[in-house]
């Protein structure tokens, strides 16, 4: 296939189908990482098609769900300052801190910017050279590449007004806290192919290893997620546990040097707290000691409250593939995208957000 179009094929799609059909005899249930592949399975109607002994529990693979409420606090605080121009991805605007959002610092006067790369930023720091320019680099190892550039093109163009707030998670120690738990019902995955694409498929085979679970990097449209289930599916009943590459058109073994390169360049692992879930070691990225000059909240300083999700919000187990949204009881009556309790119901990756734009209506 060379096109996106035939991966969108409907025949193609009842053909996986029906080779799944042939292939069980018991319940499974997987999950899909990525919130772009959740979006999919509820717009496209493919989640309503699986067989009743397939579940599909969705995952923590939406960054700005998981960038934790007292990190969007200090980006509120520090979008406050009069000096500062605050850019971020439009998704982050709406997610809610322990008490307001990035849009309500907006409307209260706060210069905040929606840009589409990192690098509008650093070009916004070159034009305003009177101001302090913030970009909030959210994201898993997709966007760590551009954010890296960014500072390391701020550095060599020795702009002194240009900082990052760093949110950056990874997806394996995810992966690996969701299967240490008690209460996991995962059995397989189906693995983020555009993770997959900067850091390979062979990050994942020793988690496969350890816990005797199939993991399937796919991708974001219909055929590739049925093959993605189909081949995790095809590997339980025949009791293997390994990693399958069924999004090789973009994804390598060994992902894109280039791009791993300079993330390493400017960043270092590190532990990252995950919003709903926790802390999670070695889970996300931080600014190297070289490139410290360029770390928002060492530049700011901004207090660190520790405020919660809404008390009745249950975005974390949503999180941890442990509830569904529309179980919630809020869904859709008190949350809604326009005035979310918790990030997933606004983000466009959110799982929320999916039962609610395209899942209230299919059962």
């Amino acid at each position: 296939m060379k096109y996106v179009d035939e991966y969108r094929e409907a025949g193609a799609v009842r053909g996986l189908l029906a080779q799944l059909r042939q292939s069980l005899t018991r319940r499974w249930t997987l999950m899909e990482v990525c919130g772009g592949q959740t979006h999919t399975l509820l717009k496209t109607g493919l989640l309503q098609m699986l067989p009743p002994e397939i579940e599909l529990v969705h995952g923590p693979g939406c960054p700005v769900c998981v960038t934790p409420a007292e990190l969007v606090d200090q980006a509120i605080e520090i979008a406050g300052n009069p000096q500062v121009i605050f850019t971020s991805f439009g998704d982050m605007l709406r997610v809610p801190g322990s008490q307001k959002s990035l849009f309500d610092a907006k409307a209260k006067g706060a210069d905040v910017r929606i840009v589409y790369s990192p690098l509008d930023a650093v070009k916004l720091a070159q034009s305003n050279p009177n101001h302090e320019v913030v970009f909030f680099a959210v994201g898993f190892e997709t966007t760590a590449p551009a954010n890296a550039m960014a500072v390391y093109q701020a550095r060599e163009l020795g702009l002194g007004n240009f900082s990052i707030l760093v949110a950056h998670v990874l997806a394996p120690p995810a992966m690996r806290a969701i299967l240490a738990a008690p209460n996991c019902r995962v059995q397989g995955f189906l693995a983020p192919g555009h993770v997959c694409t900067i850091s390979g498929v062979a990050d994942y085979e020793e988690i496969a290893r350890e816990y005797r679970v199939p993991i399937v990097v796919t991708g974001f449209e219909p055929v590739d997620l049925m093959s993605g289930i189909v081949a995790c599916v095809e590997q339980l009943e025949r009791g293997r546990a390994v990693v399958e590459n069924a999004y090789a058109r973009t994804a390598r073994t060994h992902g894109n040097p280039y791009a791993q390169a300079l993330v390493e360049t400017v960043f270092e692992v590190s532990a990252r707290t995950w919003r709903g879930i926790g802390e999670i070691a070695a889970s996300g990225l931080k600014l190297r000691p070289e490139y410290a000059a360029f770390d928002a909240i060492a530049r700011f300083q901004p207090a660190i409250r520790f405020g919660g999700e809404a008390a009745e919000c249950i975005a974390g187990l949503v999180l941890q593939g442990l509830e569904k949204p529309d179980r919630c009881p809020e869904f859709a009556k008190r949350c809604t995208p326009e005035h979310p309790l918790g990030a997933p119901m606004v983000s466009s990756e959110g799982a929320c957000a999916a039962y609610f734009l395209y899942g209230r209506h299919a059962h």
